[in-house]
């Protein structure tokens, strides 16, 4: 089977040899997507190295993740913008060659600030690398059943990607060090590369050459002050200069990104894209779910390797339920969208990951693997797994083949921007119970009255912290029981 010739609203730039084979098309595309959404979750069993190595702080630490996603995040509109006009398969080689030398650069960084400026360097270039992978598929693979299963494997492999980071992580801190977590990318990369240049034709909508750049900042700089804000209300509280400055900042850029949007000849985000139901319902639900959803491979990895004491392998291989899980619900939900609605069947999902979220907030010090994180992993991965592929199915139905890349790149933005200030927020609620519970235990250790289950001269125990990371995950919880209700109410009952 050869992949589908692109529309008529797209043209090559040069007439291919051959029409490259579809196995060829989903292979290289699906390779992409898998390194960007790995290096979302890769860093996470290794912040403890990486904290060690480079006596980084807790907001540095938590910026070596949000660096990658709040730039992810920012300029994904952009990306998927670039590859609609000046080419899917050129926008596919530059993103993923400036990831490539960006995980090298973090690899090797010496101080705090260079692996953080290393880790949004990767960002800016998974943002022009995903959509890509995503448009690639979508105008390479005909409307109906088989788009269906294109878009359900390339959401099994993000999927898997995210998930198996964790063991990936952890094999390499545990065998060579935290910096092949990013060193890795490097040959994986240059491979990527070959292929695809040889594999993937190009093709483009039929566009003038325009890129909203001041767009791309605004909504970057907005949520990033934002998510800056939110850290801040650790150390600040919520009512100080230090934390209302920045946040009141954020919201005014994010007002002044959508004033420029609706004045711009060639907007990053056109406004009418959002009067298509199935587009604005499905990326207000990744928003939300986002928010949710994020955090966890942050929380899980700090619970197993800082209360549980796993190492960094241990704590990969303890991941291995929610990959595995992952992948099952995005491959299976192609073939239920045959007999339900993408809508019931998402809402299904979503509830599903509810639950396994709620179940999995009982975590306490004394957990093991088997009774604490084996049963609520399959639960909550299985539903997620099951709720995305129909909601990046109706995200990006309904729009002009011209705006695959937009629509594309408005799908992961949705998600990162909601996963990056999500992670920020629930950081700071996990540190505010963290704290509330380790003080009474330092004050009765200190009257002799402790039993050591809180804070110690070293910091906070695994009382504490447990407490604090299952708070997070109450709150992640209700967080995606809202995605649900808002499921209910704003996506359209048709199929996809």
């Amino acid at each position: 089977m050869s992949a589908h010739t692109p529309s008529a609203t797209d043209h090559s730039s040069a007439a291919p040899r051959v029409t490259p084979p579809a196995w060829a098309v989903m292979l290289a595309a699906c390779a992409g997507q898998f390194l960007v959404v790995l290096d979302v979750s890769v860093v996470n069993v290794a912040l403890p190295s990486m904290r060690t190595d480079l006596g980084l702080g807790e907001t540095a630490l938590q910026w070596v993740v949000n660096a990658y996603a709040l730039t992810f995040a920012g300029f994904l509109l952009l990306g998927g913008r670039a590859a609609d006009l000046f080419g899917r398969k050129r926008a596919f080689l530059v993103g993923l060659g400036l990831f490539t030398a960006a995980s090298l650069a973090g690899g090797l960084a010496q101080q705090p600030w260079q692996l953080i400026a290393a880790r949004a360097a990767q960002g800016l270039g998974a943002a022009v690398l995903s959509p890509a992978t995503l448009t690639i598929l979508t105008t390479s693979f005909p409307g109906g059943a088989a788009r269906t299963r294109a878009i359900g494997t390339w959401t099994a492999v993000g999927a898997g990607g995210g998930a198996a980071g964790g063991l990936v992580g952890g094999l390499l801190t545990d065998y060579l060090s935290w910096r092949w977590v990013l060193l890795v990318n490097v040959p994986v990369g240059a491979l990527v590369l070959v292929a695809a240049g040889w594999w993937l034709v190009e093709s483009r909508a039929a566009a003038g050459r325009r890129l909203d750049v001041p767009g791309a900042v605004l909504v970057t700089t907005g949520v990033a002050s934002l998510a800056y804000g939110i850290v801040g209300t650790e150390q600040h509280g919520w009512g100080a200069a230090a934390s209302l400055v920045p946040l009141l900042g954020g919201c005014a850029l994010l007002v002044a990104f959508v004033a420029v949007e609706a004045r711009t000849r060639e907007p990053l985000m056109p406004l009418g894209l959002f009067r298509v139901r199935a587009v604005s319902a499905a990326n207000a639900v990744m928003l939300v779910c986002g928010g949710g959803m994020f955090a966890m491979w942050y929380f899980m990895s700090l619970y197993l390797q800082n209360v549980l004491h796993f190492s960094p392998v241990q704590a990969g291989l303890a991941f291995l339920p929610h990959t595995l899980s992952i992948v099952l619900g995005s491959k299976l939900a192609p073939r239920l969208m045959g007999v339900v609605s993408g809508k019931t069947l998402a809402m299904a999902g979503g509830t599903m990951a509810v639950a396994g979220y709620a179940w999995q907030s009982r975590m306490d010090a004394d957990g093991t693997f088997l009774g604490t994180v084996l049963g609520p992993a399959i639960v909550m991965s299985l539903g997620s797994g099951l709720m995305m592929t129909p909601l990046a199915t109706a995200a990006t139905s309904g729009a002009a083949p011209s705006e695959a890349g937009l629509v594309a790149g408005l799908v992961n933005t949705s998600r990162q921007i909601g996963g990056a200030l999500g992670l920020a927020v629930l950081t700071a609620v996990a540190a505010d119970r963290i704290s509330a519970t380790a003080a009474p235990a330092a004050t009765g250790t200190a009257t002799g009255a402790g039993h050591g289950s809180g804070g110690t001269g070293d910091g906070p125990g695994p009382v504490a912290l447990a407490a604090g990371y299952g708070h997070a995950f109450t709150v992640a919880s209700c967080i995606i029981a809202a995605a649900v209700v808002l499921m209910a109410v704003a996506l359209p009952r048709r199929r996809p």
